[in-house]
């Protein structure tokens, strides 16, 4: 009779799941929340709050991963559940935006510009799925193939940023608009090898000096947030050739240790 108590307490137990399980999940929800706002204030022509609420999402997807690990919640469920709101988030919400604010004029072409980019976005969702479980050199864990969503969105969205600082017109130039979506589409499902700045070793003495200017960063989007992120992804974008250079170099060093040379 104790063993049947015994065997049903533990079934009984394992039917319940601790809260702390579906934090990343209900962070997750959050960033798809926050995408898919976006849409609600482009439709009112406000154009910064439709920004600001997929640069959120990108925020919230920076922490749901983190805090999986953190509380060793990680599931199948959640990281199906992170490509599906990475999806909306990153490869719909963005490009509609852009359509919604100048690309419209294009008519179907500019339409065209937005089912590319979308397409690009799941593709390269769907590949990196794929190859998490393949087997690479060390040296490949510090960099992605290709541009990741989050930052496929924030380029997508960089004309838009720098409009709103300086005030330049790129609103009245659909068709380059349009083009440079499809561009950074095709970064995003390219083999191009770029940083995963969270997957970067860093050396002790660096540290200091990469939390000092961390804390610039920061201090400047929150006082100057489009000129800060124009800043911050134009840098981005001018690491890409650096990334290239980098993972060449490592390729022919793993090469040139397994040939003795």
């Amino acid at each position: 009779m104790n063993q049947q108590r015994s065997d049903g307490s533990k079934r009984a137990r394992s039917r319940l799941l601790s809260f702390n399980k579906l934090v990343p999940n209900l962070i997750t929800l959050l960033a798809f929340c926050s995408g898919l706002s976006a849409m609600r204030f482009a439709l009112d022509d406000k154009w910064e709050t439709a920004v600001g609420f997929i640069l959120l999402a990108a925020i919230f997807d920076g922490l749901d991963g983190r805090m999986a690990r953190l509380l060793k919640a990680q599931s199948k469920f959640g990281a199906e559940l992170d490509s599906l709101s990475d999806l909306v988030c990153f490869g719909v919400m963005p490009a509609v935006v852009l359509f919604l604010w100048s690309t419209i004029e294009l008519s179907k072409y500019g339409w065209v510009a937005v089912l590319f980019f979308g397409i690009c976005c799941i593709l390269r969702l769907a590949r990196f799925n794929v190859r998490l479980e393949e087997e690479k050199p060390a040296f490949a864990n510090a960099f992605f193939t290709g541009v990741p969503a989050p930052a496929g969105a924030g380029l997508a969205l960089l004309p838009m940023m720098v409009d709103f600082q300086f005030e330049v017109g790129l609103q009245g130039y659909p068709v380059i608009l349009a083009l440079w979506l499809v561009g950074v589409g095709l970064l995003m499902v390219s083999q191009v090898p770029t940083f995963a700045v969270k997957r970067l070793l860093i050396p002790q003495r660096l540290v200091l000096p990469i939390l000092v200017i961390a804390a610039i960063v920061i201090a400047g989007v929150v006082s100057a947030p489009w000129f800060s992120l124009v800043i911050v992804l134009t840098v981005y974008l001018a690491s890409i050739p650096l990334s290239m250079l980098r993972y060449r170099r490592l390729v022919k060093q793993s090469e040139g240790y397994r040939t003795g040379v």
